[in-house]
């Protein structure tokens, strides 16, 4: 399984760990978060993103995504840059997802993906765009437990008897 670290501009990197650990409904196993301060010291962050990068990577290596081309975050990560540690610029929330999804894969693979979904990840959205049938039943899903939870609120009695 690929160790995935993230290297961005501050908060942004730790946002996008809280992010896939509410989505996953905890932290899956090999993330780690480096978030860049505007004062911080580039030799230090790289550094310390190497021993990082060490620790997190597994038999099919490590991607690292970070947020904008030509930044220090991207400069830093791009010195992690081999044949076993991808890099890849330009992070969002999907992007994560389908590197989470995919990091069992070999790093061609997952490097494909996650490029991939963070570009199909990015949509204009506006009244005549076909709703997603997986956001649609999740919505079912959520309404129907506020539904029964207000069912069961009015009826303590019931609520006890199970």
């Amino acid at each position: 399984m690929a160790g995935i670290l993230i290297i961005a501009h501050a908060p942004f990197a730790s946002a996008l760990r809280e992010c896939i650990s509410h989505i996953y409904g905890g932290l899956p196993a090999r993330i780690g978060v480096i978030d860049v301060m505007p004062d911080c010291d580039p030799v230090e962050v790289r550094a310390f993103a190497r021993s990082e990068i060490d620790r997190l990577k597994e038999e099919n290596g490590a991607v690292v995504l970070t947020d904008v081309f030509g930044a220090t975050p991207a400069n830093i990560a791009q010195s992690l840059a081999s044949d076993s540690v991808r890099v890849l610029a330009g992070v969002n929330l999907p992007m994560l997802v389908r590197a989470v999804c995919y990091r069992t894969t070999p790093l061609e693979t997952l490097t494909e993906k996650s490029l991939q979904g963070g570009s199909k990840g990015i949509q204009e959205l506006d009244a005549s765009t076909p709703a997603n049938p997986c956001a649609m039943a999740s919505a079912a899903a959520a309404a129907s437990c506020a539904v029964k939870t207000a069912a069961i609120a009015s009826e303590p009695e019931k609520a006890v008897s199970h």
